[in-house]
Formats: structure tokens, C-alpha cells, sequence
């Protein structure tokens, strides 16, 4: 009878999550799942939760709840700190679990292109916490300026950094809740009249789609009443302030609540493994989601630096990590059955952002 192999798989994001899927179907094989938080967070919709249109439950889904059907499974939530990859072990603080096969998909945080100390100033939107710090504090904007009237044009400017689609989807979003949903809820102010103010570097919104797409979306934020600023640089952030180069020369805005929503880096938890990483704290892996000196290990997802056939690295989003999920759980299982690898390819799909309903 052949051995059961133990796979550790680290994150349970829409990657790790693939993963397990296909990898449980396998009775030769018993999975351990560790993840910091009990729950698995459908990233793609934070937005809506931060501008008040979802609630957290429709978006946040625990783990358990997910992994009770299949038995080979153990769920635990805890934070890796290290890998012995000579021992084949994991380090949870003063405990370890060994394994046979590895896979990393910690996902990624919030970055600054390196000025950390503009985190302070601002409101990232990576976690459920981040979502709802941002939820609270709009909404007691809009009481604030309730109870002084006098003071509503600055407590309803918001100011939001980066035109991806999730600077894109935010501003929309949140254009919709001033504009359409809470504007009959209020005496003293009209919440009609909240300046959203979305920047972005590049001379495009969401430049990673096709620039018909970004004409569309600038657009129709622009008749939400968002003020859309193209080729506008930010050099500083301060508290209630954001300095701009612009090709008109340098401005200062200001406002009361700045939402950071320009870029992401890979988690610190990449720097203890010991693995080679780019730049941008990213594990750059081979054709097969791996590494030469340890094929027993995978990295997927957000996290990585993985090229494509034209040399390209593949974007961070979520049809990537599932796409590569279930490739993983594939290749250890081929491994497991002594068959042999294929490269692993991404299919594109396709991409959407959504403005407001």
C-alpha cells in the first residue's frame, strides 16, 4: 500500500483554497491548511464593504465551514514564522509540523513603493479590518458633517490613491452611497455634494485593460461626480495631505480621510523562507510553480514572480492564484504517482471592474 503524503498548504486565499479542492480528492494524501485568520476573504468585493453597500458576512466565509466535508483536512490558524526546508518543517513560533509537500500562498499586503511612513497618513484596503476601518470612518464623516453643517465641504472630501480597479471600483462605489443611497437621509447637509477625488500616476484608469475600457470607466466616474486626476504623481503624504506632481506643476489636496489603493507587495513572511525573491519581495519560481533546489515546494498566487511564455510576470489577481491552485495540487499528485510535470500555463480569461451598480 502506498504511504500517505502530508501537504502543508500556508494561506487560504482563492489559490490555496483550489488547492485543497482537488488535492482532498485524493486518498493518498492528508492536507494541513494554516491560515492567520478563521475565515476566507473574497478580496474582489472588500470595496463594497468598505463603502457601505455589503456587509462583512457576505464576503467573509470560515474556513471550517468550508473544509468539514472533507476529512483529510485539517484546518489552523496560526502564523507561520519560518521553514526548516532541510527538515521539511514548518515553524509555528516554538511548534513544528512536518510535510512532504509545501505549498505557499500567503497572498500579499498593502505597498508603498517604499515610503512606509505614508501608511500612517492613509487607509489601505487589503484585510476585512482595513474594509471596515474605511466603512466607519465615511459613515461618521457624513454624521460629523450633520452636526456641522459648517464644516461639511472638508468631512466630505475623500481622496483616493491609484486608478486600478480597485481605486476605480471604491470611487465608484462610493459615489453610488453619497449620490443615490444616503442622499434623503440627512437635514442639515446634502450628500450629493461630497467631493471624491480619485488620482492616479499613469495617463489612464486601469491601465492592465484595454484603453476603450478606461476611456469608458473615466467617464462615467466623471458623471458620478468623481474627480478623476490622470498624471498626477504623489510625492508626499502628510497628515490631511497629499502633494502632487502634476503636469501643471506641484499641488496639495486635502482632506480628512485618504484611501490608499495604488499597489500591493508581497507579505514579509516571503523573507524568512530562505528562497530567492525579486525586487518586490516576490518568490520568483520556475515553469512549475517551484524551485530548482526544492521541487517538494510550490508558490502561487499573489506572492510570486512567475513569467509567462512571452516573459511577462502574471498579474496578481484572483484567476491567476486558482488557476495555479489547482496546477499545484495536480503536480503533487502526478509527483505523489511517479508521473511526470508539465509547465504550468495560464489561461486569460478575462477582466472586469465594476462602477457602482
Amino acid at each position: 500500500m502506498k504511504e500517505i503524503k502530508h501537504v502543508v498548504i500556508i494561506g487560504a486565499g482563492f489559490g490555496g483554497l483550489q488547492a485543497v479542492k482537488k488535492l482532498a480528492k485524493d486518498k493518498f494524501v492528508r492536507i494541513t491548511l494554516i491560515d492567520r485568520s478563521n475565515h476566507h476573504l473574497f478580496q474582489p468585493l472588500l470595496y463594497q464593504v468598505a463603502s457601505a453597500v455589503l456587509s462583512p458576512a457576505d464576503i467573509a466565509i470560515p474556513i471550517r465551514s468550508l473544509m468539514h466535508k472533507k476529512k483529510n483536512v485539517t484546518v489552523l490558524m496560526d502564523t507561520v514564522t519560518g521553514i526548516d526546508k532541510d527538515s521539511k518543517e514548518i515553524i509555528l513560533g516554538d511548534k513544528r509540523i512536518s510535510y512532504d509537500y509545501l505549498i505557499l500562498a500567503a497572498g500579499a499586503k498593502t505597498g508603498y513603493f517604499g515610503h512606509n511612513d505614508w501608511m500612517k497618513y492613509t487607509l489601505g484596503l487589503k484585510t476585512l479590518f482595513d474594509a471596515l476601518r474605511i466603512r466607519n470612518r465615511i459613515l461618521k464623516s457624513f454624521e460629523k458633517a450633520e452636526n456641522h453643517p459648517e464644516m461639511a465641504k472638508d468631512l466630505m472630501r475623500y481622496i483616493i490613491i491609484g486608478g486600478g480597479p480597485t481605486g476605480v471600483e471604491l470611487s465608484g462605489s462610493l459615489a453610488e452611497l453619497s449620490h443615490s443611497i444616503i442622499n434623503d437621509d440627512f437635514r442639515n447637509i446634502n450628500t450629493r455634494k461630497s467631493d471624491i477625488i480619485l488620482i492616479e500616476g499613469g495617463a489612464d484608469l486601469i491601465p492592465s485593460f484595454d484603453r476603450s475600457v478606461s476611456v469608458y470607466a473615466k467617464k462615467k466616474l466623471e458623471k458620478r461626480n468623481v474627480r478623476v486626476m490622470l498624471n498626477s504623481k504623489v510625492i508626499k503624504i502628510e497628515d490631511n495631505k497629499v502633494f502632487l506632481k502634476t503636469q501643471e506643476g506641484e499641488k496639495i489636496l486635502t482632506a480628512k480621510i485618504i484611501i490608499w489603493a495604488a499597489g500591493v507587495e508581497a507579505v514579509n513572511l516571503n523573507n524568512t523562507f530562505g528562497l530567492p525573491v525579486d525586487r518586490q519581495n516576490r518568490l520568483i519560481v520556475n515553469s512549475f510553480c517551484s524551485f530548482r533546489d526544492h521541487p517538494e515546494i510550490f508558490a502561487i498566487g499573489d506572492s510570486i514572480n512567475f513569467k509567462d511564455k512571452d516573459g511577462k510576470i502574471l498579474p496578481g489577481v484572483s484567476s491567476v492564484a486558482m488557476q495555479q491552485g489547482r496546477y499545484a495540487a495536480t503536480a503533487i499528485r502526478e509527483l505523489i504517482h511517479g508521473k511526470e510535470l508539465k509547465p504550468f500555463r495560464y489561461k486569460d480569461k478575462g477582466s472586469m471592474a465594476t462602477v457602482g451598480r
